[in-house]
């Protein structure tokens, strides 16, 4: 994110605000901000004196505005870094008074997840004023695949689609689990190499060949015996793969099907673009289009929504197994 270099830069130029509230949805960026400013605003022998962790549970407001007041021993600088603030969050506002006049000597971090400031109310004006407010936002799924290849790009490696979509698809959007399986990845692999579904599936343990990214394209494909013996993998294996997940790619498959037999231009760089999808993974709406009427897209998302009712134990009292067993055959018959 451009946002977190910008900061990161402006910390390394000397441009260190005396309040840096970082809040959001997204804990990854919040942690990584967090530990640039606890490894890089003070030299190892002055944290001893000046550099402070506190957790939200186990502190007040007073007592952060107390220590944020005191001055560093021997140094510019002190740090005091609030994790977990969120637990603070009835009380939060209470730091107005001290963001309206905050102690040049201190810089104090607020991590403050899965929780923002109501931008309304004077705490986020005071510091987006006299500090800095920054916003972590969780991607979208369909923004996940990028951020690895740019992340991978950083550490000099390169991801095919698949094998991105696999880490996607196995660990959801959480960035922080992401990252650790990336890390797993660059301390195995040597630089430059080009992680493939392979590699994902000896190092991270996830199927290259039976796996929701398989399951799609065999559907697509109309692969009535490889889609059932992924099916069967599933049923095997229910932890690794749960239903919800599969109808819920599966939707969001049929749902941009569905889409596509609406585009009236349907060159690669159209569809890719319109169906926020790579262009490594268009050939796959060509062939599913020929495959699925716009009419039977319409019947198999209904069928779909009927099979995440059933799921949840909704009018049904079916294992996930046969749901998952009925619903193929419906979508491929």
């Amino acid at each position: 994110m451009n946002e977190i270099r910008s900061i990161v830069a402006n910390i390394k130029n000397g441009d260190i605000k005396p309040v840096y509230f970082l809040m959001g949805d997204e804990p990854y960026y919040i942690d990584k901000l967090s530990d640039f400013i606890e490894n890089n605003i003070l030299d190892e022998s002055e944290k001893g004196f000046n550099q402070q962790i506190i957790y939200g549970r186990d502190t007040s407001i007073e007592d952060i505005v107390s220590s944020a007041k005191r001055y560093p021993m021997m140094a510019e600088k002190q740090v005091i870094i609030v994790k977990e603030a969120q637990d603070l969050s009835r009380t939060i506002e209470k730091l107005v008074s001290y963001a309206e006049n905050p102690q040049p000597t201190t810089v104090l971090v607020i991590n403050y997840k899965y929780k923002k400031l109501d931008k309304r109310k004077k705490l986020h004006k005071v510091i987006s004023k006299s500090g800095l407010v920054f916003e972590s936002k969780k991607l979208y799924e369909n923004q996940v695949s990028d951020w690895i290849r740019r992340v991978l790009s950083g550490k000099k490696y390169q991801i095919e689609p698949k094998a991105a979509l696999m880490l996607v698809e196995f660990l959801g959007t959480d960035l922080s689990k992401i990252s650790k399986e990336l890390d797993k990845l660059t301390l195995i692999l040597p630089k430059e190499t080009i992680i493939n579904d392979t590699h994902i599936e000896e190092n991270i343990g996830i199927s290259k060949d039976f796996n929701n990214f398989e399951l799609k394209k065999a559907v697509g494909e109309k692969n009535i015996v490889k889609a059932n013996r992924i099916i069967n993998y599933f049923a095997e294996n229910p932890k690794n793969n749960p239903l919800v997940l599969t109808v819920s790619l599966l939707n969001s498959f049929f749902t941009q099907l569905l889409l596509f037999h609406g585009l009236k231009d349907k060159s690669k760089g159209s569809v890719a673009k319109n169906l926020g999808v790579s262009p490594y993974f268009v050939d796959e709406y060509f062939a599913a289009a020929r495959n699925y009427p716009m009419r039977k897209v319409s019947q198999v998302i209904a069928t779909l929504r009927d099979a995440d009712v059933k799921s949840k134990g909704v009018g049904a009292n079916q294992s996930d197994k046969d749901i998952l067993k009925e619903l193929l055959f419906k979508i491929l018959h």
